[in-house]
């Protein structure tokens, strides 16, 4: 609990405050996305301070806060998750193979239980957190909770690189990759990433079972089911997120600067207030049941609509790959990649060949910039295709939030900032009975407190603290709301 409490306030909330929201939100949506973690703000090549509003590189992953993520050990063996309602394994064991995974699942008692199941690739990408990074082949901070979960490393005694513990889940590759593989989808927490892994080892003609690692789930079998709604207005509505999404790309591709730019500037069916996704809202709308090679379209509902392109052999069909507002700490500069989500292929060079390497639905990233006649190029071990210009598809969340927000407050509080001044306003739009506003740095430290049993409008300053992220919390009669604010 503690150590839950201690992370929890490095993004500005208190664990009590957190878990109320957390679990009135998880009422709500039957697929609360958990926030990746990122509080850090980057250019092409460095951190930097907090971006002003209309400022270059504003509207990154740290600019907008979501549901943060908040662990309880139940002290069994088991973690729940107090977003999403996932209970989970705290350790994995060691490798087993596919099918030997669902065999374990369906035997596991694990705190008394048993109903665990492997997860998907949607219930397993939940975990993910990118305040990981990586080095190459070396882990320098894994991308998952290590205070709640056990995440071993590649063996490299036995000549495995470090980042070799991919964990698998049950999603199967609707297609093949590499050399007509069949394909599993999981997650990488230790340079993070979700790719298709064959299932079978390379050479044995589909005859010997290849073997990762596992960590069983239970408990909210609706997590990662997707509730569409056509608004005919150019978006699409999904209820069991919360988050509302642009139906259809502009067909334009551009680097990660100018893609935030752009969903910055939005304006799309009467809303202003969209944003580039981050990496776990985008992974949210890929549909694994789809790809290009099994029903020719894009891994995305048909509701959406998706440009298409020609591939780097100028083979027509190929999907283009789509930026989130997320950056990827790997490489030797770790602040100059940022997360794509591939719809199509995710192709890669292989002894001069072109393959879909990694499945339809992987994540990957791309430099966040550079010359468009230099592009694309190849990167890795299985000759990732770098496009560095990607597409767009921009998010908002369907109430006025951009935080958690609980279904019982009605016209919601509009909360503003004057960058220059560092005054706040806090606008309520409807009667409450009992008021109280609190403020907190992005340590935790509580900094302004206020109460009111009538008034509807609300200021404070900020201008005597350093300028970077604070966090308000409403309570308003029986429910609460946080924002986050950037100063």
């Amino acid at each position: 609990m503690k150590k839950n409490q201690k992370n929890l306030q490095k993004f500005g909330l208190t664990f009590v405050c957190l878990f109320v929201i957390t679990n009135i939100y998880s009422q709500t949506t039957s697929y609360p996305i958990v926030d990746t973690g990122e509080i850090d703000f980057y250019d092409n090549s460095s951190i930097i301070s907090a971006p002003t509003k209309s400022s270059a590189f504003y509207g990154q992953d740290a600019t907008y806060a979501g549901n943060q993520p908040s662990y309880t050990d139940n002290g069994d063996g088991t973690v729940t998750d107090n977003v999403t309602g996932l209970m989970w394994q705290k350790e994995m064991g060691t490798k087993i193979n596919y099918k030997s995974a669902f065999t374990k699942a369906d035997t596991l008692t694990l705190g008394g239980y048993s109903d665990w199941r492997v997860p998907t690739i949607k219930e397993l990408y939940s975990l993910i957190l990118f305040t990981g990074s990586v080095r190459g082949a070396v882990a320098i901070d894994k991308f998952i909770d290590t205070n709640y979960f056990n995440q071993p490393l590649g063996d490299t005694s036995i000549g495995e690189r470090e980042i070799d513990a991919q964990t698998w889940s049950s999603t199967q590759y609707k297609g093949v990759t590499m050399y007509n593989d069949s394909t599993i989808f999981g997650v990488n927490f230790i340079d993070g990433r979700i790719k298709g892994y064959p299932k079978y080892q390379p050479g044995s003609g589909n005859t010997i079972p290849k073997s990762m690692y596992f960590r069983m789930v239970r408990g909210n079998k609706d997590y990662g089911k997707n509730n569409f709604i056509e608004n005919n207005d150019g978006t699409i509505s999904d209820f069991a997120t919360g988050l509302m999404w642009q139906k259809a790309d502009d067909g334009q591709t551009r680097n990660w600067e100018n893609a935030l730019s752009y969903a910055e500037g939005l304006e799309l069916a009467g809303h202003s207030d969209w944003r580039l996704p981050n990496a776990k809202e985008l992974q949210s709308i890929v549909d694994y049941n789809r790809s290009p090679s099994y029903t020719q379209s894009p891994a995305i509902d048909p509701i959406f609509s998706t440009s298409s392109m020609v591939d780097p052999d100028g083979v027509a069909g190929q999907y283009p790959y789509f930026w989130t507002s997320t950056s990827h700490l790997d490489g030797v500069n770790p602040y100059n990649s940022a997360v794509y989500i591939a719809f199509g292929k995710a192709q890669g060079q292989m002894s001069g060949t072109l393959l879909d390497v990694h499945g339809a639905g992987a994540q990957r990233s791309d430099p966040k910039s550079g010359t468009a006649s230099d592009y694309p190029t190849y990167f890795g071990p299985q000759g990732d295709v770098r496009y560095v210009y990607n597409a767009v598809r921009c998010v908002r969340n369907i109430s006025s939030a951009n935080s958690v927000t609980t279904n019982k407050l009605q016209n919601e509080p509009t909360i503003s900032i004057d960058s220059t001044s560092g005054n706040c306003y806090i606008s309520l739009h409807k009667s409450f009975q009992k008021i109280q506003i609190d403020v907190f740095d992005s340590v935790g430290k509580s900094l302004k407190q206020a109460h009111s049993s009538n008034a509807d409008k609300f200021y404070f300053n900020l201008s005597a603290y350093q300028k970077g992220i604070y966090i308000v919390i409403l309570t308003l009669d029986n429910s609460i709301t946080s924002r986050k604010i950037v100063w």
